[in-house]
Order: structure tokens, then C-alpha cells, then sequence
């Protein structure tokens, strides 16, 4: 028997583990087949809500931000980069952080046509893969457009400012609720997960979650 299954991914666009951690979800559920029917609702967090237009030095960002050295920084990316492999995602170089309000936009309106998940995946791929920058337009749109949206209706979106409030509501939402890292997968709204866990993780919580349904 097929169960619905509700999954809440809070997220950005600036997080490495969010890339594996969807990665590893979608695999998961690929893997449960016929047994669950899921939902994927793409929710925003932003990492770095006062970066400016032209974006940080990555190394600088993450040794302020976390006090690691370039050689920490430059271990903990070597990390990453072996995990995304391992569920199928490759990072690329990244060599700046940028403000991601206007992606958080995009994809709110990505929601409303029935297209958050394959733009969420595009976006990730320019930021994390490619090294573009997510706050600019051009790259946004572009990723609209490979995500199977419109174009020209993406560019309107961006340009008006739309869902400017909807985004800030969802995200002060998240955050009273607790949400204080991403990603953060909620299901059914009641069992939360945290990180970018393995395909395995994912699979038992599931299995679980469902048994318990």
C-alpha cells in the first residue's frame, strides 16, 4: 500500500550539505518505490542574510563566520566533495558566498507552478557545481528556464520584488520553530531530521515514520 508523505526541506541555496542532503533524500525515496507517495515543500533559510551585492571571499567568510584556517576550510570541502560523489552530486570550485533573498523569491514562485524541486536542484547546480552566482538574475532566470519555467515570467518575478513578505514570513516561521541550521527535513510535520544525511539515514526514517503512520 502507498502512504503519502509530507516532507518540509528548509533550506538555501549557499549550503553545501542542503545539495547532499536532497541528493540523499531523492535517492532514498527512489529507493522505497511504491511504498511511499511524496511531497517535497522547498522552505527558505537564509546562511547569510546581510551579505552584500558582490558577494565574500569564501575562505575569509568561513574563517570569520567560523573561525577555521584556510586548512580546515580547504579539509572540510575536500569532505564535502566526497559526499555530494557519493549520492551523485559533484561540486564544483566555489570561491565566493553570496546573498541568496532573490533565489528564496524564485523559488517561492516555483512553488506556486507545481516546479520547486527541479528549480531548487537547478540552483544548486549553478551555486555548488558551477560556481555562478545565485543573487544574479541572469543565473536565476537561466535556472528557471532548465527547471521547465518561463522565462520571461521568472524575469517579472525577480524584477517586481515579488514574494519579498512571503519569503521573510516563512522564514521567521522556521526560526521560531526552533530551526536554527540546514538542512532541516521535517515529515508530516512532525518528525524532524537534521543535516546531510546518508541515503541509508534517510531510508530508515522513513520506514519508521511510516510504520508509525
Amino acid at each position: 500500500m502507498t502512504q503519502p508523505l509530507t516532507i518540509d526541506f528548509v533550506s538555501d541555496v549557499a549550503c553545501p550539505w542542503c545539495a547532499i542532503g536532497l541528493s540523499s533524500l531523492q535517492l532514498a525515496l527512489s529507493r522505497l518505490g511504491d511504498a511511499v507517495d511524496a511531497r517535497i515543500v522547498v522552505h527558505p533559510f537564509e546562511l547569510n542574510p546581510q551579505m552584500g551585492p558582490d558577494g565574500e571571499d569564501i575562505v575569509e567568510y568561513l574563517g570569520r563566520k567560523y573561525g577555521r584556517t584556510p586548512a580546515q576550510i580547504a579539509e572540510t570541502q575536500a569532505m564535502i566533495r566526497e559526499r555530494g560523489e557519493s549520492v551523485g552530486f559533484q561540486f564544483g570550485p566555489r570561491t565566493r558566498v553570496y546573498n541568496t533573498f532573490d533565489a528564496h523569491r524564485l523559488m517561492h514562485w516555483a512553488g506556486i507552478k507545481g516546479r520547486q524541486v527541479p528549480l531548487k536542484r537547478a540552483l544548486l547546480q549553478a551555486y555548488h557545481a558551477e560556481g555562478r552566482d545565485p543573487s544574479d538574475h541572469e543565473v536565476l532566470v537561466e535556472a528557471a528556464q532548465s527547471a521547465g519555467l518561463d522565462a520571461a515570467e521568472a524575469s517579472d518575478v525577480l524584477r517586481r520584488g515579488d514574494y519579498a513578505d512571503d519569503v521573510r514570513a516563512e522564514e521567521r516561521k522556521y526560526q521560531e520553530m526552533g530551526i536554527q541550521s540546514v538542512p532541516s527535513i521535517i515529515f508530516n510535520q512532525r518528525y524532524l531530521v537534521t543535516g546531510g544525511q546518508s541515503v541509508e539515514a534517510f531510508e530508515q526514517a522513513i520506514q519508521r515514520i511510516l510504520a508509525e503512520a
